[in-house]
């Protein structure tokens, strides 16, 4: 059964004609046209399609739209810009924290939510929020120097 949805989405509002069952990555992907969630496993393990909702790490994939009202969705283009990206986004970037690029939204975004509610995480808390991250090209070692970047944990000298 459709019923008109609200959905506010990177503090935009977007008035929603579909079934409250609709996944909310289908909504980002195909409605809104926004890319930085990405379909992995389709079943919550993967987080390639992490969001925040209300700023805690969410499954995208799994995380029906009938859930949603009243509360805030952030994807990755909510972020940050290429002109001033998110200081998450910037560490990633300095770090070198991607081969392929496909875990990365989940990756940052899980990193985003961690940071928001643990400002200076120890490595044993960083590699604890990201374990259900999954990430196949063994980037692993940037991606916690890019999350202690992130937390102001790391000060290297090296730039791009």
């Amino acid at each position: 059964m459709k019923t008109p949805l609200t959905l506010t989405v990177n503090d935009r509002t977007h008035v929603l004609d579909l079934p409250a069952q609709t996944p909310l990555l289908y909504v980002l992907r195909n409605d809104l046209e926004l890319n930085g969630p990405k379909f992995g496993c389709g079943l919550g393990e993967c987080g390639a399609c992490t969001v925040l909702v209300d700023g805690m790490a969410a499954r995208a994939c799994v995380l029906p739209i009938g859930r949603l009202a009243g509360r805030r969705v952030t994807t990755l283009e909510g972020l940050g810009t290429l002109e001033h990206p998110d200081p998450v986004q910037e560490a990633f970037i300095l770090e070198q924290a991607a081969q392929c690029g496909y875990c990365l939204n989940g990756m940052i975004m899980t990193t985003k939510a961690l940071l928001m509610h643990c400002p200076s995480p120890t490595e044993a808390q960083i590699k604890a929020a990201l374990k259900h991250n999954l990430c196949r090209c063994g980037t692993h070692v940037e991606i916690v120097r890019a999350v202690q970047r992130a937390a102001g944990l790391r000060q290297d000298e090296d730039t791009l």
